[in-house]
Formats: C-alpha cells, sequence, structure tokens
C-alpha cells in the first residue's frame, strides 16, 4: 500500500525559507520515475491550489506567485520530492501536500506552513 508522507512544514517568519519532504513509501522505482509529481496548497475552505510540477523528463512549472522563490525536486533513490521554499510571504501560509500521478487518489495528511509577518 502507497503512502504520502509529507514533512518539513512550521512556523516561519516572512523572508525565511522551509524545504519540504515527501517520502513515498511503498512504490518502486519503475514507477516513481514513470509519472510526474506535484506540490499542492490548500487553505482551509478554500480549493485546493497547484503550486509545483516535475515532469519526467525534469522540467518544471509553477504557479506565477511562487515562481523564483521555490523550487521543486526529487531524489529517486529515497523515493522523494522535495519542495524548497524561498522568501517566504504570508500567503504562502497554507497545508502543503504531494502528489504522484500515479496513484491519482491517494493523498498524504499534508504539511502546515504558518508565514508570519
Amino acid at each position: 500500500q502507497v503512502q504520502l508522507v509529507e514533512s518539513g512544514g512550521g512556523l516561519v517568519q516572512a523572508g525565511g525559507s522551509l524545504r519540504l519532504s515527501c517520502k513515498i513509501r511503498g512504490i518502486i522505482l519503475s514507477v516513481f520515475t514513470g509519472n510526474a509529481m506535484d506540490w499542492y496548497r490548500q487553505v482551509p475552505g478554500k480549493q485546493r491550489e497547484l503550486v509545483a510540477t516535475l515532469e519526467t523528463g525534469g522540467g518544471t512549472n509553477y504557479v506565477d506567485s511562487v515562481k523564483g522563490r521555490f523550487v521543486i525536486s526529487k531524489d529517486n533513490t529515497r523515493r522523494s520530492l522535495y519542495l524548497d521554499m524561498n522568501d517566504l510571504k504570508p500567503e504562502d501560509s497554507a497545508r502543503y501536500y504531494c502528489k504522484h500521478r500515479f496513484y491519482r487518489d491517494v493523498w498524504g495528511q499534508g504539511t502546515q506552513v504558518i508565514v508570519s509577518s
């Protein structure tokens, strides 16, 4: 059974940085590398927002609001997805979730990011 386990969130002042991690347990390498992966974020009562995408070929896409500040990456050996967040702003506050596109219906518990001004 595949599990997505997010970690690394916390409370940080505006302008600070955090690295979010997503460990995907129970996945084999060929599946891990064979599909795009994403980071989403959600504020209670609001729609979930796609923040960053890592394509299978290494290409990346970001929502305009985080371009130049966030970097999505992965480690195949560790079966992990990362989101490096820099120059954080209060509007980045949300619960962040990772997604492996092979497992469309599988979500983790997310990790909370709170940016204070």
